[in-house]
């Protein structure tokens, strides 16, 4: 059985790109702590295609923002799913949060869980 990987796609203001690697930087700490065996988080920087649904398109990214792609790796989905358990219930993850002053719109973040289905 493959890997099983949680994907992100993120729409972020560009004025508040630092505060974000910041946030991300902490939460890779615990994801990792608590099981993830890899944690990424991209920035866009070619993200103007044609012919094609575009990041920027598909995050619904204004003008002054980017978009960031994120995946966390995991061993499967089960370990996904005890890990996340773990990670949601740590209080890291609620001091990295500012419900007043949130980093990026929720509701625009895309997320799932994907099956590895190719791997070189």
């Amino acid at each position: 059985m493959g890997r099983y990987i949680d994907g992100f796609v993120i729409p972020v203001s560009k004025n508040r790109l630092d505060d974000y690697r910041r946030v991300a930087e902490k939460a890779a700490l615990v994801w990792k702590e608590h099981g993830a065996l890899e944690y990424w988080e991209c920035v866009g920087d070619d993200l103007d295609v044609q012919d094609m649904v575009s990041f920027r398109h598909l995050a619904q990214a204004g003008p002054d923002e980017t978009v960031v792609f994120a995946w966390v790796v995991f061993e499967s989905r089960e370990h996904r799913d005890r890990a996340n358990e773990k990670i949601m219930s740590d209080p890291r993850i609620a001091e990295m949060i500012d419900p007043d002053k949130p980093i990026f719109d929720y509701k625009r973040m895309a997320y799932g869980g994907f099956k590895q289905l190719v791997h070189a």
